[in-house]
């Protein structure tokens, strides 16, 4: 199977696991991400000896037994019997004073929750062979806050780690990567709908339509994803009345903490914050401050940021009912195709408008070079009213504003000129004017306004 992306921290593990040191790399993120393969690649590529242990939610016997089987197995050894992990850890520092030896815990919270005081161990080891060992330990974890955890200064492995990698969900232009052959408008949807998760887009069958690979893998009974966001959510959240109590009001468009305190039917206001900070921290919901006045908590939003997950509770979630009893071709066109279309994929183009120009800042191709990008929230003192612009970026030269659209048609002069129109009436004073077009321009550019066509998004 080819391996997809990850190049920078491809190349950053790769330099780790090369080195004629001793090295530890701490690597975490969500299930689903890709941190495993991640490793696997890295550790293919640098062609080095390695011994690689997922552990298990079982006592400390059964993972040191295990993990002896493992080293025998990979390392061409007789037989181990160490009884300790503390004792065996020892034997493969010791192991690799000679030669580079990659040495992988995978799921390293369950190995950490059967052995008592492990993080000491592990340090005591650590200072104890720095200079006399080549070992490459690697630890992998999906419980975010406990792999966090191992960087605070009051834990005894802070200061030994030489490696940070927080794997996020890869962007729209990578995802596009595990289904180059569809056509940019179906790579748009499908980014959509399973995000940046690159088990999900392997799941995706090029040769099917974007409506065919949904029903497939999600909205229908028994589909491949059908419970994905729903396990994810129980393993993480002890509550999860609650959470899907706050999904279910997100999806609906309820942005504001006030607004999803009295939609949803969460008890209290205290409880509705450690709902939201929980969701923040498994990185399935962010906030959002404009960039015009970020320390103002009441224009402050939170919106989910899991494709698959606003997906599942927008359509799935909310119409389990229908979707139990319903043919699933006869359920999507009633209760997705629409909606999908005209509110839910064009809502999505803008996120990948903002990746996009994060994408192109990041490689030097914007000049000046952007500082902030963002919602823009403004009063409107004609009409008495506000609101937000949700792409605008910020440069030495001031605000420019970005319009995205997702429509067959093609955006024409007059466009431009009343969307100019209504921008300058709010009071924001841009340099320069950005769309993005899924059709294209009836007109072509100027120096005050930029056109960006959905082909240069994917070239």
């Amino acid at each position: 199977m080819k391996f997809i992306g990850r190049t920078v921290q491809l190349k950053k593990l790769r330099s780790e696991m090369t080195s004629e040191e001793m090295r530890m790399s701490l690597i975490y993120g969500r299930r689903r991400v890709g941190k495993s393969e991640l490793v696997k690649q890295a550790i293919k590529e640098s062609g080095i000896k390695s011994i690689y242990y997922e552990c298990k939610q079982v006592t400390e016997a059964s993972n040191v037994q295990s993990i002896c089987d493992v080293v025998s197995e990979t390392l061409d050894l007789p037989k181990l019997g160490y009884t300790s992990i503390e004792e065996l850890l020892e034997y493969i520092f010791t192991l690799s004073k000679e030669e580079n030896i990659i040495f992988v815990l995978d799921e390293y919270p369950y190995l950490r929750g059967s052995v008592k005081g492990l993080d000491s161990i592990i340090q005591s080891l650590v200072d104890k062979h720095r200079d006399s060992t080549k070992l490459k330990l690697v630890l992998l974890g999906s419980y975010v806050d406990i792999m966090k955890s191992l960087l605070e200064h009051s834990n005894p492995l802070f200061g030994r780690v030489d490696l940070v990698i927080d794997l996020k969900q890869m962007d729209y232009y990578e995802s596009s990567l595990f289904y180059p052959d569809m056509s940019d408008e179906d790579k748009v949807r499908i980014y959509s709908v399973f995000g940046g998760i690159p088990y999900f887009n392997r799941l995706i069958d090029e040769r099917k339509s974007v409506k065919e690979n949904i029903i497939d893998l999600i909205a229908s009974p028994g589909a491949r994803l059908e419970n994905e966001v729903s396990m994810y959510l129980n393993a993480e959240i002890s509550k999860i009345i609650n959470a899907n109590e706050v999904f279910e009001t997100l999806a609906r468009g309820f942005s504001k903490f006030s607004d999803i305190l009295s939609q949803s039917h969460v008890s209290s206001g205290p409880t509705l914050v450690d709902v939201l900070e929980k969701l923040i921290r498994m990185e399935v919901v962010e906030k959002k401050a404009p960039i015009n006045d970020e320390r103002n908590k009441k224009k402050a939003g939170y919106y989910i940021c899991d494709n698959l997950s606003l997906f599942y509770f927008r359509y799935i979630f909310r119409y389990s009912s229908q979707l139990k009893i319903m043919a699933p071709e006869m359920f999507y066109d009633k209760y997705i195709a629409a909606d999908f279309e005209e509110n839910y994929v064009p809502h999505k183009f803008e996120e990948i408008c903002r990746q996009y120009l994060i994408r192109q800042n990041r490689s030097g191709n914007i000049t000046p070079v952007i500082e902030k990008i963002g919602k823009y929230y403004y009063d409107d003192p004609k009409t008495h009213t506000n609101g937000e612009f949700d792409v605008v970026t910020l440069d030495e030269k001031g605000y420019a504003f970005y319009e995205v659209k997702f429509r067959k048609k093609k955006i024409s002069k007059e466009d431009i000129e009343e969307e100019i129109r209504q921008v300058k009436e709010t009071g924001l004073n841009c340099y320069k004017y950005v769309f993005f077009s899924r059709a294209g321009f009836t007109e072509t550019e100027t120096d005050e306004i930029k056109h960006i066509e959905l082909r240069q998004l994917f070239s």
